[in-house]
Formats: C-alpha cells, structure tokens, sequence
C-alpha cells in the first residue's frame, strides 16, 4: 500500500465479507493485519485481486483488539437505550392516563429506538455487512411498529373515545425532547459513518420531531376541547416513523 486510496480499495474489497472482523492498517510501514474468522483463503484470494503485489508475513491466533471508537459506540448507545426504554415506560403509562394517541404513538417510537439500539449495541466492532444487516433489520422492527400505530389510529377515527388530557401531554413530551435532544448530542458526537450509528441518529431526529408535534397537539386539545388534534397528530407521527423506516431500508443496501 502507497496511500490511503489503496487503503480504501482493500476495505472495499474486505469488509463485506462476515468473516473480517476488523482491519488495522499502518500505511508507513505498508503493512495490514486482518482479523477474521475461518481460513485465510477467500481473503487472500480478494487481495490478490487488487494486484498490489501482496505478501502473507504470517497468521496467529488472536483475539479481535478493543478499539477505542468501538468503546465510545458503546457508551453511547448504552445511555439512549436507557432514555429511549425509561421514556417508553413513561410515555405508555401516561399516555393510558391521559386517553392520548399522540404519547402512545411517541412511546412505541421509542420502544422502536431502543430495540434499534439494542440491536446496534450487537453491531458495534462487527464486519461492516453485519452492521448493515442489524440497520436492516431495525428498519423492518420500525416498518411494522408503524403500520400497527396507523391501524390504531384509523379505528380510533372511526369510535367514539374521550378528550385527552392536554397537560399530560405537553409537559410528558417537554421531558422526552429534552432526553432525546440529549441522545442525538451524544450520537453526533460519536462521529461515526457506520450505518448502524447514521440509523440511531435518524431515529432520535425522528422522536424531536414527534415530541414537538406532540406539544403542539396538546396546546390544540386545550384549545379547542377536542380529541381530533391528539388522532391527527399520532396519525403524523406513525407517517414520520414510516418514512424513518424506509430511510434506513435504504442505507442498509
């Protein structure tokens, strides 16, 4: 390896296959070590076919270092899986209180985020194509929360239930914004361009949004002394939690 464009050939060329686990290059010295699983053939094989005159020096049995970007994914998806998971409780129970569609819709978007996070949590250090099948798979977990909350939001349209409380609504959300805002501090922070981590930090902008609305729909419920402003907001939240969804189907191809 001359430069790092070579460097970035090799990655391109390896970190799709599930049996790399890691790679640690050092272009000074020209060097690559490779961490995988299984026999060292295919990877051989797929250097060899970059034609950059590549020699085995040696293979041993290792285990796959502890990167300290790979500590620092953690730590952050630790902590929004506790905000996301305690708000989920926090929002279900108040939402049962107060008769509001729009802090069940918010809760079930943050039981979404924290199953995403806890799926991301098992990508972290792993190859890039199991990185890209957990942000997959998050975006299916997030596809059927959606449509479920849309069915229920349609019979709700069609029945007859009561006003919710408005206060319940406002100051809940006001605190659920503010953890939020909080999670996407710390995940911008990161500073990864791993699809796993662009697909936590999709999710948390989706819940400011949906908080916001939230907000908002409480203000109108107060307002106008009507249940219709809480449907229509859920009814906006669960289409934000849909198209989130088809964002991260997308970024995991």
């Amino acid at each position: 390896m001359d430069c790092s464009a070579e460097e970035q050939l090799i990655r391109l060329k390896l970190e799709d296959q599930s049996q790399v686990k890691h790679l640690d290059f050092d272009l000074p010295k020209r060097s690559l070590e490779v961490y995988h699983t299984g026999g060292i053939g295919k990877i051989q094989r797929a250097i060899g076919e970059l034609k950059l005159n590549e020699k085995l020096l040696e293979t041993i049995d290792s285990n796959v270092p502890e990167i300290q970007e790979d500590k620092k994914q953690r730590t952050v998806l630790w902590w929004v899986l506790g905000v996301n998971l305690g708000f989920f409780v926090v929002e279900i129970t108040a939402g049962w209180i107060a008769g509001s569609m729009g802090l069940v819709a918010d809760s079930l978007d943050m039981l979404a985020d924290a199953v995403v996070y806890g799926l991301s949590l098992m990508a972290v250090g792993a190859a890039i194509a199991r990185k890209k099948l957990v942000a997959k798979n998050s975006g299916f977990i997030q596809l059927g929360l959606a449509v479920i909350g849309l069915a229920e939001v349609l019979r709700r349209f069609l029945s007859i239930s009561a006003i919710p409380d408005s206060r319940w609504m406002i100051v809940v959300s006001v605190f659920a914004m503010a953890g939020n805002i909080i999670c996407l501090w710390l995940i911008n922070k990161a500073k990864s361009e791993d699809a796993h981590m662009q697909a936590s930090a999709i999710f948390t902008s989706n819940d400011i949004i949906v908080n916001g609305g939230v907000i908002v729909a409480g203000a109108f419920v107060y307002w106008l002394n009507s249940k219709w402003p809480d449907l229509f907001v859920g009814l906006i939240i669960f289409a934000v939690v849909l198209r989130g969804a088809i964002r991260i189907l997308k970024l995991s191809k």
